[in-house]
């Protein structure tokens, strides 16, 4: 059966615990051979491994550390395998021997005393490593890689194990560094459990009078730190000694400070909330009474004005009826005179005196009739003028009108003005502090608010001072969220906190992908040191604000816009990607966009508070609730212990 298959199917959870089920049932029918002699054992699932024998501890830990590895190389069945093989040591071998093995509770802190100075962050040293003379008189060893790996294989999980060199070459001996959490004390507590079981411990490496074959191993302590050899000078360069109680009550301390911290400014931010809420009622209802007040003046606005129409109405019919009657009086004595002269110009006179007397009358009656003509025409000038009147005093009744209409309208606009701009003022002070999101499209409406106010009514000089007063009070807030935020990022950066609310360095620039790059060229400490030589040109590159590889282009849409895009024709990015490839090449890139983003003209690194769950800026909000969660968390941990 092949327990090594390269394919590397998702299996689930279930699915594994099944295979684990049956690999453990075959362990225990005697399918596989486990126990070679009373002192060795052998791993049935790694025939290819070089090493074949095992004590009992060390096919534990074997076991332990493949079955519950994260690396990808592990198939899931490799793992269910290595599972049921531990199960099988636990269970079976030791209640077949009559023995037990030792029982670790999992707290790290359970066998040393909370007064017993350590190395910190924890440090283990491994000492009586195999060397040799090079060609050159200087002596030579393995590189640490080696064994870092073995000991991640173990189930030790160190960060690196660095290999103690001095004038003459390698010293034989190496610092192990773990992690400086809970977990990397267990994990070094393990790896001295180790060593002691086997006989390689401190003590051991003490004794004088016997051959010391292969590695001795322990946990750094304030003898080790404190002794005059390269141990001890490299032991002080990297760490100080602390007991255990030093460093729980160091964390407590700080968690403490920033609690309480944090609490105090939210306490001030709802006293400050709870002020802008009443100013804000108190100020709608001001407002209420004003606009109460508004329709009552408008009401008695358009009563005055529909008596000043039927006023005007009345006299303007009146002053139009006169003249129709004064017009039809001219028209009939017009009438009578034209009819009498046609009668006299019919009367023949029978003598001179008649003849005489009719041209006298004749004469006298066409002055009269010129006289009418005259008064006619006088008359249609005065029903001109009377017209012309009356289109006038109809044309400045409109004009009137329409004023007292603009009027009413500015009279709105200003009204309407100073209630949006108090209703402006009390969302801000609201918003400042429960840290919306939205904040910054609220000020930008007000901007364009108060532009439009000071463009139509720029002689408004109290609107004018309430807009300044709002400007500053906007800044104000700006400047209290701000001071809020950077003290919530300098907390988090205490706490170190691993979660989907944290700080992000913008514009930090990924080592990883250098590093794996380099590694596929040349051995690993080789790679780490010229991935470390180019990571630290790049971000001097980074920070030259004399390099500025972006290019504007136009965006497309209805408002001719330019949008900043990375120059691919730049010479050393380009050299980058040809030289480094593609991953190294992104992640350059990535550094690029945030520091040109975020920080453009000091072109230094900044922290920001970052949601990575969402992959965006975090809210002041967002980050306050994670706070209040870990703080809740650890009142609860508190009252357990």
């Amino acid at each position: 059966m092949d327990y090594s298959s390269d394919e590397d199917s998702d299996m689930s959870e279930s699915e594994m615990e099944v295979y684990e089920a049956k690999s453990y049932e075959k362990l225990k029918n005697g399918s596989h051979q486990v126990k070679i002699s009373e002192q060795a054992y052998t791993c049935p699932y790694c025939p290819k491994k070089k090493k074949q024998d095992y004590q009992y501890r060390e096919l534990v830990q074997h076991a332990s550390g493949v079955g519950n590895s994260n690396s990808e190389k592990r198939t899931a069945k490799e793992k269910a395998n290595h599972l049921a093989l531990m199960k099988y040591l636990e269970k079976d071998i030791v209640a077949a021997n009559g023995s037990s093995k030792p029982v670790d509770d999992g707290n790290p802190i359970n066998g040393y005393g909370h007064d017993e100075k350590f190395v910190f962050p924890w440090i283990g040293i491994v000492v009586n490593i195999p060397t040799k003379k090079s060609e050159d008189g200087r002596t030579v060893g393995e590189s640490g890689s080696k064994l870092r790996d073995e000991y991640i294989a173990r189930g030790f999980n160190p960060i690196r194990v660095r290999p103690l060199w001095s004038y003459r070459g390698h010293s034989g001996t190496a610092i192990v560094e773990f992690h400086k959490d809970w977990q990397g004390l267990h994990n070094a507590r393990s790896f001295e459990k180790a060593y002691e079981a086997d006989r390689h411990g401190k003590k051991d490496w003490n004794k004088n009078g016997e051959a010391k074959i292969g590695l001795y191993a322990w946990v750094a302590r304030a003898d080790d730190y404190n002794s005059t050899g390269i141990i001890g000078e490299q032991l002080r360069k990297i760490g100080d000694l602390k007991s255990i109680s030093e460093i729980m009550e160091e964390e407590a301390r700080k968690q403490e400070k920033l609690v309480s911290n944090l609490t105090n400014i939210i306490e001030v931010k709802k006293q400050h909330i709870k002020e802008m809420e009443e100013r804000c009622t108190q100020t709608s209802s001001t407002l209420e009474n004003v606009m109460q007040e508004k329709e009552k003046l408008i009401q008695a606005y358009n009563e005055e004005l529909k008596k000043i129409q039927v006023s005007a109405r009345d006299h303007f019919l009146k002053i139009f009826s006169d003249h129709e009657k004064l017009k039809f009086q001219l028209e009939s004595h017009q009438r009578e005179l034209e009819l009498r002269g046609a009668e006299l110009e019919k009367r023949e006179a029978k003598n001179e005196i008649d003849r005489k007397q009719l041209a006298e009358e004749i004469e006298e009656n066409a002055k009269k009739n010129s006289s009418l003509q005259l008064a006619a025409l006088e008359q249609k000038k005065a029903d001109e003028n009377v017209m012309k009147l009356a289109e006038d005093h109809q044309r400045q009744k409109e004009e009137l009108h329409n004023r007292i209409i603009q009027l009413e309208k500015q009279i709105d606009q200003k009204q309407a003005l100073a209630l949006e701009i108090e209703q402006l003022r009390g969302t801000l002070n609201v918003i400042k502090h429960m840290g919306d999101d939205g904040d910054m499209e609220v000020m930008k409406k007000v901007e364009e608010t108060l532009q439009e106010l000071r463009e139509k009514e720029a002689d408004l000089e109290d609107i004018e001072a309430l807009n300044q007063t709002l400007i500053v009070k906007e800044r104000k807030s700006n400047d209290e969220l701000q001071e809020a935020r950077k003290e919530l990022i300098n907390g988090l950066k205490e706490l170190g906190s691993s979660a989907h609310i944290g700080v992000k360095r913008m514009g930090e620039l990924d080592g990883k992908p250098f590093l794996e790059t380099l590694k596929r060229k040349y051995s690993d400490e080789e790679a780490e040191e010229r991935a470390t030589e180019l990571c630290s040109l790049w971000v001097e590159y980074l920070k030259d604000p004399d390099w500025h590889p972006f290019k504007c282009i136009k965006v497309e849409g209805e408002a001719e816009e330019h949008q900043e895009v990375i120059d691919d024709e730049d010479e050393k990015l380009k050299d980058l990607k040809y030289e480094m490839g593609e991953e190294v090449y992104l992640s350059v890139i990535a550094a690029l966009k945030e520091i040109n983003e975020y920080n453009p003209s000091g072109r230094y690194i900044i922290s920001e508070l970052w949601n990575y769950a969402e992959g965006r800026k975090a809210t002041l909000k967002e980050g306050v609730v994670y706070l209040l969660k870990l703080w809740d968390t650890s009142k609860r941990k508190k009252g357990m212990l």
